[in-house]
């Protein structure tokens, strides 16, 4: 290709001869030199100074931001709801450690267990000689996971020990309505069971219970727990207290100088139920002592010298 060159001043002409390359680099700035000007304008129009871009980055990136820190307030708020009631799980279950450590130290003493034998304040004593380390790491349950797995160990030892306070309570009853010991705190026993002379005819007679003699005015107590049927005047006994306990017993305590309880009243083992005193058929400040059973008299020692259960 030829490019030819005509002066204006002299009117002379200049050819020069173009070569491929040159050819194509001048099409390309003919061709290229349009659509680059077209497209700048474009874009100036469109997003001057680079601004539209620019905000639509910043708003997008904040947005992104928003949603994270709601999602941050989320989990925090979550985590303060799972704290609070993680608390009042931890706070309800040390009440109820606290109520199985009184319940057991009730027990104990129910059991008369000597003390220091079971101590529910100290943890089980464990031990044992060293060991080779068989390399298996212990790894912690979660931990909520391990609070519950605490609760049902606590609501599983609290059901046992609430079926071991029953027992114990009814061997406690047991106890209480076993007839055993004297009726009195002190004093001495002045005249047996069976047959004696009158004090008042000096004839042979039948004494279906025992006397205790001692100081007037003092305590008489009930050797075993039951309900009063009797508290008042009885010909021949003075004042008299006769108390109804299980198994077809009876007790009576006659010659008072008051009675302390009344009838209906529900007493319980070793509980003072008159002071001593001399009224009725009597001689002296005494407690006339009678035990029945299925409506027949026994003699009471049989049941003053044998232990309690």
């Amino acid at each position: 290709m030829k490019v030819i060159i005509v002066s204006g001043k002299h009117g002379h002409s200049k050819s020069i001869s173009l070569g491929r390359m040159t050819r194509t680099f001048l099409s390309l700035c003919f061709l290229g030199m349009p659509l680059g000007l077209a497209g700048y304008v474009g874009y100036s129009q469109v997003n001057p100074d680079g601004e539209v871009l620019d905000h639509q980055a910043l708003s997008a990136l904040k947005s992104k931001m928003q949603d994270e820190q709601q999602e941050l307030l989320e989990t925090q708020q979550q985590a303060q709801q799972q704290l609070q009631a993680l608390t009042v799980k931890m706070a309800t279950l040390q009440a109820r450690l606290v109520r199985l450590d009184a319940l057991g130290e009730r027990i104990a003493g129910v059991a008369k267990l000597d003390k220091g034998e079971f101590d529910f304040s100290q943890a089980p004593a464990l031990g044992g000689p060293e060991t080779s380390d068989l390399g298996i790491a212990y790894e912690s349950p979660d931990f909520i996971q391990a609070i519950d797995q605490l609760v049902e160990r606590v609501d599983d030892r609290e059901q046992q020990l609430e079926i071991l306070e029953t027992l114990l309570a009814n061997r406690k009853i047991e106890d209480d309505i076993f007839i055993a010991g004297r009726p009195i705190v002190k004093g001495w026993m002045s005249s047996a069971f069976g047959r004696r002379t009158d004090p008042f005819t000096g004839r042979i007679a039948s004494h279906e219970g025992v006397d205790f003699a001692g100081k007037e005015g003092s305590s008489i107590v009930t050797v075993a727990s039951g309900v009063v049927t009797w508290s008042g005047e009885r010909s021949g006994y003075g004042q008299m207290v006769e108390i109804n306990h299980n198994g077809g017993f009876m007790t009576r305590y006659a010659h008072n100088k008051e009675n302390i309880v009344k009838v209906g009243d529900i007493v319980k083992k070793g509980e003072a139920i008159a002071l001593m005193g001399s009224s009725g058929r009597s001689t002296g400040p005494h407690v006339h002592f009678e035990v029945y059973k299925h409506g027949r008299p026994v003699d009471p020692a049989t049941y003053i010298h044998r232990a309690s259960r």
